[in-house]
């Protein structure tokens, strides 16, 4: 929680927190290294990289792409294949059929190749990037709603709110959604590792955030040339990467033994 707050600091502050401007050039002080090492600086902690940039301060301006994607799959994508699930479940049959064959098709192609598509006819920049993350975690948010779903529908309160007069739309969401908000909680907090490293992926492919926008995945593309020379470059933002989504895969896993009252008396 300590290491997520801190990236949620960065990324909401951004430029009034970094040391120095992110795309800052200073030619001067280029392949500066870390500040340990023997010709590291304090101006410059995490060293810099080929332009003189400070490493330190991209990472920080980094953080606001990362965490933006992700509330964009949690929002959007969640309440996208959320609704879908639910209506997958509740009506069953033919609907059922023909939503979990659409999902089906979906979970079979590949996101880098939708990538490709969708770069190619918009233009690879964040609103792709936005894109292609919708379409391809909608899909997850719709399956694991219908399968519980299909369990909820058959409980008595579901049976005495139709007798009662109920409609649609209030059995969907005063007397399901709040069932299955403990297992969309856990879904979104689990799926934050995993779009901040495909936004970081799209980025590092040239299909996603582009200069002189800054992202965790635009900076490893960046340095990936200068590996051999100043390892710190595409080191530091890849433990950035490394350590957000760890601390948010250990936040889910939290939850998920928090909200679940079986693994709770483990």
């Amino acid at each position: 929680m300590v290491i997520l707050a801190l990236v949620v600091i960065a990324a909401a502050f951004g430029e009034n927190v970094a040391p120095h401007d992110p795309n800052g050039l200073n030619l001067a002080a280029a392949f500066r290294p870390p500040v340990w090492e023997p010709k590291g600086e304090w101006a410059y902690l995490l060293g810099t990289d080929n332009l003189g940039r400070d490493i330190l301060s991209r990472i920080i301006a980094g953080a606001r792409v990362s965490l933006v994607s992700a509330l964009y799959a949690i929002v959007f994508a969640g309440a996208i294949g959320g609704l879908i699930g639910m209506i997958s479940g509740y009506f069953g049959g033919v609907v059922d059929a023909i939503i979990m064959r659409l999902v089906d098709i979906q979970m079979s192609i590949p996101a880098l190749a939708l990538a490709l598509v969708i770069a190619a006819v918009f233009g690879a920049d964040f609103d792709t990037v936005v894109i292609v993350i919708i379409v391809t975690y909608w899909t997850w948010y719709a399956r694991i709603v219908r399968g519980e779903i299909l369990s909820l529908k058959e409980r008595d309160y579901v049976a005495l709110a139709k007798v009662a007069g109920c409609g649609t739309a209030t059995i969907f969401f005063r007397h399901l959604l709040p069932n299955i908000m403990n297992t969309l909680l856990v879904l979104a907090t689990l799926q934050v590792g995993q779009v901040i490293i495909f936004e970081a992926s799209l980025s590092f492919l040239g299909l996603g955030i582009q200069a002189p926008d800054v992202s965790w995945g635009l900076m490893l593309s960046d340095a990936r040339n200068y590996i051999t020379n100043a390892w710190w470059a595409i080191t530091m933002p890849g433990i950035a990467i490394m350590i957000t989504c760890l601390s948010a895969n250990m936040i889910g896993d939290w939850l998920r033994d928090t909200f679940d009252p079986k693994r709770r008396q483990l």
